[in-house]
């Protein structure tokens, strides 16, 4: 996708200043990204509106990163999935979707935001 089609992504984490401040740096940067402090309701918004990314914390109280994905994919078989963690135990939940047939990039917590912008461009071919 070139910088000219504006692309539009979901940014997912329970902690809002973290998701609030991934979004921001995402318009800053000409995309068209929304937060979510809950997972839910990200795939609630995507019915009416898919995303061309999801960008999502692992590990949430109400459903995990990789669940989130799994469900956003089967809903939006073309939304790409950028999942970002602090957390080690979610190479287990990694495992798991692979055994599903799920490959999904991970990043590590904190992402600092030229990581952000190249692993937009590298794992999904987004152009920033």
């Amino acid at each position: 996708m070139s910088k000219n089609q504006t692309s539009r992504i979901f940014v997912v984490d329970d902690e809002r200043v973290i998701a609030e401040t991934l979004a921001l740096i995402l318009q800053q940067s000409g995309f068209a990204a929304t937060f979510f402090t809950d997972p839910l309701e990200a795939l609630i918004s995507a019915r009416s509106d898919a995303p061309d990314l999801l960008i999502s914390d692992v590990m949430m109280p109400q459903l995990s990163g990789i669940h989130l994905a799994i469900q956003m994919k089967e809903q939006c078989p073309k939304c790409k999935i950028l999942l970002f963690s602090g957390c080690a135990d979610t190479v287990d939940l990694l495992v798991s979707a692979r055994e599903q047939g799920y490959s999904f990039h991970l990043l590590s917590k904190p992402v600092h935001p030229t990581d952000l912008l190249r692993a937009l461009t590298e794992e999904t071919g987004i152009v920033c």
